[in-house]
């Protein structure tokens, strides 16, 4: 029997994840933002006042990708960066023109979430998300 490696997970996952990211990089641009920005925006807007050891866990990124993307966004002004009352971690949080801007693109969001719902027909977009979830536990 012949393998089938069109079939392979890790082949179709990250290809899937390439060409969603490529659109909303796409989508994004007008903002001044990559994906990978916008995802660090919205979570710094739902969970304010993060380490940055806490988000990059939480948004599955490493550590030093998810620093130099906050130095970019620093340096944009839309997050701020701070030092913990304890320690040495670094907690960040969204500026005023950040918060502004996630408000701006969140419209922009929505339409392309509705148009991957869309594009997900079997399985449903909750399955595929639930999956996707399951997968990440790994």
């Amino acid at each position: 029997m012949q393998d089938d490696f069109s079939q392979c997970m890790v082949l179709n996952t990250r290809m899937a994840a390439r060409a969603v990211t490529r659109h909303a990089d796409h989508r994004l641009r007008r903002f001044g933002v990559t994906a990978a920005q916008f995802n660090i925006l919205t979570t710094l807007n739902d969970h304010p006042d993060r380490s940055v050891t806490e988000m990059a866990n939480s948004i599955a990124m490493e550590r030093s990708t998810l620093s130099r993307n906050l130095d970019l966004l620093e340096r944009k002004g839309l997050v701020a960066k701070q030092a913990a009352e304890h320690g040495n971690r670094r907690i960040v949080a969204l500026s005023e023109a950040g918060a502004e801007l996630v408000e701006k693109m969140l419209p922009e969001w929505r339409k392309w979430q509705a148009e991957l719902r869309d594009t997900l027909t079997n399985p449903d977009f909750e399955g595929a998300i639930a999956a996707l979830q399951q997968l990440a536990k790994l």
